[in-house]
């Protein structure tokens, strides 16, 4: 039987700021909207943060049963390790899609967005047939598409229509920005894992473009965000505070640039995770502040 440590590990809590991260964008363009909304921004988290921790376990769960996880460098897999039952860990992730469902027809009925009830089921089917089903997207190549349309528009723009309504051309941007990082902290996890998935048939987009062109594109989602801090700075000189997450990105494209592997993509993952969460809270403070100057 798994630990109370071990279950934790296996939630992923390194994961959690691509959950929080597009909460706190949205919630900054909202305020730059000049709407202050704390109750709907705590919904809103709770539905990023049970969705996905919902993915992860959902996802320990399939890759387990298919052997995917039977050789990895990587963090504790539940399943794939065998220290929790497949239907335990299957049971965790249906309570979790649970709770983001809840909470996101609570944020729902308060802002009577009634047609987000639909994109909320597209996203809970999104979360499990990544890995799950007979034909897995995830398994082919389509897993950073996905990551950067749900954490990304879904997420941020979500969020914003939430609290104050239709979403500003920074809140846009914004929302690029948010879901290519995101998509950095995806291709950061399957460029590690090249070789064990090239062996176990996952042909993840890591495994289509190989190791080198894997490497230019995740430079490319965490330079580029910065590019377009750059550019909304033009519109709104507060937005150039995502800028202040330059020196973070240029350490971790040079890990990246340098050949880092194995356990060393390990960190670089996490660091990634860091890096979205500034850039989306220095975006968030340059949107709030957009309305002020």
């Amino acid at each position: 039987m798994a630990t109370i440590a071990q279950w934790i590990e296996g939630a992923r809590p390194r994961t959690l700021p691509t959950a929080i991260s597009p909460v706190v964008a949205g919630t900054g363009a909202a305020i730059g909207a000049g709407v202050v909304a704390p109750g709907r921004a705590v919904l809103a988290l709770i539905v990023a943060i049970a969705l996905v921790v919902g993915v992860n376990f959902a996802n320990d769960y399939s890759d387990g049963i298919r052997g995917t996880d039977d050789e990895r460098v990587g963090p504790l897999r539940l399943v794939g390790s065998k220290v929790a039952e497949p239907t335990t860990v299957r049971a965790i992730a249906i309570v979790s899609f649970s709770i983001a469902g809840l909470a996101g027809l609570t944020l729902v009925s308060l802002s009577r967005q009634w047609w987000l009830i639909a994109v909320g089921i597209v996203c809970i089917a999104g979360a499990w047939f990544y890995t799950g089903g007979k034909r897995p997207y995830g398994y082919s190549g389509l897993g950073e598409v996905a990551v950067f349309v749900f954490f990304g528009p879904i997420g941020v723009l979500g969020t914003v229509i939430t609290q104050s309504g239709p979403p500003t051309a920074l809140a846009v941007v914004t929302c690029v920005g948010v879901g290519m990082i995101t998509c950095a902290v995806l291709v950061a996890n399957n460029l590690r894992d090249i070789p064990s998935d090239t062996v176990v048939g996952k042909r993840t987009l890591a495994v289509v473009l190989g190791d080198a062109d894997t490497r230019r594109l995740y430079v490319a989602l965490v330079t580029v965000p910065l590019l377009l801090s750059a550019l909304a700075g033009l519109r709104s000189w507060p937005m150039l505070f995502g800028l202040l997450a330059l020196p973070l990105a240029v350490g971790l494209t040079r890990q990246v640039l340098s050949g880092a592997d194995g356990r060393k993509l390990i960190r670089v993952l996490a660091q990634t995770s860091v890096l979205l969460l500034v850039w989306s809270a220095l975006t968030a403070v340059g949107l709030a502040l957009g309305q002020i100057v």
